[in-house]
C-alpha cells in the first residue's frame, strides 16, 4: 500500500485501506478478513498496528470477529435519509427520545434564518434518533415562539404526528424546505451522545423549513455520525418525465 501523501498514523492508514476495499465491493459483505499475520505482511507493519486497524474498522461496525475463527466484514446497511423530506418517526426501527424542550435566545445563525430580530425567541426541541435501539442522530429544532409559545411545539412531550402537523394545525403548513449539509469532527456532547468511534467525522444537516409566504417556521440542525448515514438527494431535471 502507496500511503503517498496520507500523513495519518500508520493504523489509520491501513484502517482507510481495508475501508476502501469494503466500500468498493472488493470485500463484500461477509468476506473473512486476511489473518493478522497475513495483514502484518501485506502493510509490512507490526502486529499491535494491525490489531489497532482492525479495533477501529469494528469500532465503527465496519467489520465484526467471530471468537476463533476470525474476522469478517459487516452486513450493515446505512441509514438512508431523504434529504428533502421531513423527519418524522417511521417505521424500520427509528424512534426518537425527547431531550429537552425549553424558550432560549437561540445561536445567531439559526436567529438569522428564522428572521428574528435582536433577541428574539425561540422554542428548543432538542432529540436523540434510535435505530434499532441504538444512538443514530442528534437534533436541534428551533421554532419562532410567537408561533411557539404556548402550543403543543413547546410542551415536554412527544408531539402526536411530529412538529410538522402541530405546525400545520398553527396554520404554518410546510410548503419549502432547504437542506445544507457539510461535514466535520464531532463536539465531546456529540461524541458521547451519539457513542462514535474515534476520528469518525460526523455530517451536519441544517434544515430550514417554511411554509407560504417564504415564511421559516423551523430551523433544524441534524448531527449524525457519517459511518451510519447516507443522505439521498432525488433531483427531477427540466423536461424530464
Amino acid at each position: 500500500m502507496d500511503s503517498g501523501g496520507d500523513v495519518r498514523p500508520r493504523h489509520e492508514q491501513i484502517a482507510a485501506d481495508l475501508r476502501a476495499r469494503i466500500m468498493s465491493g472488493e470485500l463484500p459483505a461477509g468476506t473473512q478478513l486476511p489473518s493478522i499475520p497475513t495483514l502484518v505482511t501485506r502493510y509490512a507493519a507490526a502486529t499491535a498496528t494491525v490489531q489497532r486497524a482492525l479495533a477501529a474498522l469494528k469500532a465503527e461496525g465496519a467489520v465484526r470477529s467471530e471468537m476463533g475463527k476470525g474476522v469478517y466484514v459487516r452486513d450493515r446497511e446505512p441509514i438512508v435519509m431523504e434529504a428533502t423530506a421531513y423527519l418524522a418517526p417511521r417505521p424500520g426501527g427509528i424512534s426518537y427520545r425527547l431531550l429537552a424542550v425549553k424558550e432560549v435566545v437561540p445561536p445567531a445563525e439559526v436567529a438569522r434564518l428564522l428572521a428574528l430580530g435582536d433577541g428574539g425567541r425561540a422554542v428548543l426541541r432538542q432529540r436523540l434518533m434510535l435505530h434499532d435501539g441504538e444512538p443514530a442522530e442528534l437534533s436541534w429544532s428551533y421554532y419562532p415562539a410567537s408561533i411557539a409559545r404556548s402550543t403543543e411545539l413547546a410542551d415536554r412531550r412527544k408531539i402526536s404526528g411530529g412538529a410538522g402537523r402541530a405546525l400545520a394545525d398553527l396554520g404554518f403548513a410546510q410548503h419549502a424546505v432547504v437542506d445544507r449539509v457539510s461535514a466535520r469532527m464531532p463536539t465531546t456532547e456529540e461524541v458521547e451522545a451519539l457513542a462514535l468511534p474515534p476520528y469518525v467525522p460526523v455530517l451536519r444537516q441544517l434544515r430550514v423549513i417554511y411554509a407560504e409566504a417564504e415564511q421559516p417556521v423551523e430551523v433544524s440542525v441534524l448531527v449524525k455520525g457519517s459511518h451510519l448515514h447516507e443522505l439521498r438527494y432525488d433531483v427531477r431535471l427540466p423536461g424530464s418525465p
